[in-house]
């Protein structure tokens, strides 16, 4: 309620005067008329105050409901929206992490293996089909350097050409010339050495393409046939693979740049002129302790390893591929692969040969000089290249 009263000296202006008594206390119609009817009399006069709650205490359960039904639905929308930022963040950083890694590796830091994948080596069949041409009788003649330039020469064969086609004559050599050392002019000698050994190189590679397909064929099957299963059993044989670890397979089984093969094998060999190299067919400096080996020139008395020798550079190829799948020593090369495969990228012969420091004593300075060759020879220009399939007319030359 309120209450006006004329003021003294305000000349008829009205002053509002609150009585919370008077407000708080409920007063039926013929209550008020008197109350008024008295206060009027004195010169006050009261006027009943109006509420506007709008029904609040009639409908307040409704009221009540609506807000928290509105509650709810506000909560159930934006929760998913925060779960599905937070999945997305996580995502971001699974790959933030995994590109801080490799840039880690780049810069030259060392790669770690959070799991046990690529552990161990079971060595007692790795070798068994690369001693498989050692049983083959070997009835091949050893060309001269001036046979194999026409023969090259007669099939268009060059590596201009390779260049600009990007495919290879499938010519197979078993053995080098032994005149290769007395080519002169060094680009000459490079590129007879190089047409030489890249079909071989890339018939192993192949291999490995197919095995590898092969691999992720049967792994995508919900059953496998027995067939399937022996074969798959062969390759961990194959690649020394413990307890049949099928990621340690596939880290294994993966082939090794063109460039990189090739400039391993012009280090080793002075590009095909070491002793190493005409007399057993090793292009890769490969060490046995057992076996048939050549025993370095000048090495003392008690030194017990010897440089293994192959009956055609074919096995060669494949020992050497075997060894970088498999020995313990380079198992950050196998790592920083699988890394360059499952982030989508090409196998870089530059990047890769960092991690081969300890193919050799002289460890970084090594992976420098394979660098500078890769660079000099444009060596990458072969790392896309396609053997063409192999003719009977020259399967039967060769």
């Amino acid at each position: 309620m309120s209450l006006y009263s004329r003021g003294k000296g305000s000349r008829g202006c009205l002053k509002k005067i609150i009585l919370n008594k008077l407000i708080k206390k409920n007063f039926n119609s013929n209550q008020f008329l008197k109350l008024q009817k008295l206060l009027s009399s004195q010169g006050i006069i009261l006027k009943k105050k109006n509420s506007f709650n709008f029904g609040y205490e009639k409908f307040k359960a409704i009221y009540l409901t609506g807000l928290s039904s509105f509650l709810i639905i506000l909560i159930a929308l934006t929760v998913p929206i925060f779960s599905d930022n937070s999945l997305k963040i996580a995502k971001n950083s699974k790959i933030n992490d995994s590109n801080k890694k490799f840039k880690k590796v780049l810069e030259g830091g060392e790669i770690q293996s959070k799991s046990k994948i690529d552990e161990g080596l079971d060595l007692s069949n790795i070798l068994e089909d690369v001693f498989k041409f050692e049983e083959i009788p070997q009835e091949t003649v050893r060309l001269s350097a001036s046979t194999i330039e026409q023969l090259f020469k007669d099939t268009n064969y060059s590596l201009s050409e390779v260049r600009k086609s990007k495919k290879v004559k499938p010519i197979r050599l078993s053995l080098l010339p032994n005149e290769i050392k007395q080519i002169e002019n060094a680009n000459k000698r490079k590129n007879l050495f190089i047409q030489i050994i890249l079909p071989l190189i890339l018939e192993e590679n192949n291999v490995i393409i197919l095995d590898r397909k092969r691999l992720f064929s049967i792994l995508n099957k919900n059953k496998n046939s027995k067939k399937e299963i022996n074969w798959l059993n062969s390759k961990f044989k194959q690649y020394g693979v413990l307890n049949k670890d099928i990621p340690t397979l596939k880290v294994r089984m993966d082939i090794v740049p063109v460039s990189l093969a090739i400039a391993q094998a012009a280090k080793e060999t002075g590009w095909g002129t070491s002793r190493f190299a005409l007399e057993g067919n090793a292009l890769f400096g490969q060490w046995t302790w057992s076996g048939d080996g050549i025993k370095p020139a000048g090495a003392e008395s008690d030194t017990k390893h010897k440089v293994m020798k192959f009956n055609v550079l074919k096995a060669s190829v494949r020992a050497y591929q075997r060894n970088l799948n498999t020995h313990s020593s380079y198992k950050n090369f196998r790592h920083l692969r699988a890394q360059l495969r499952d982030d989508s990228e090409k196998l870089d012969s530059l990047i890769l040969a960092d991690q081969l420091d300890n193919y050799a004593e002289t460890g970084k300075e090594y992976t420098k000089i394979l660098k500078q060759i890769i660079k000099q020879n444009s060596l990458q220009d072969f790392d896309d290249v396609k053997l063409m399939p192999l003719s009977v007319k020259y399967k039967n030359l060769i």
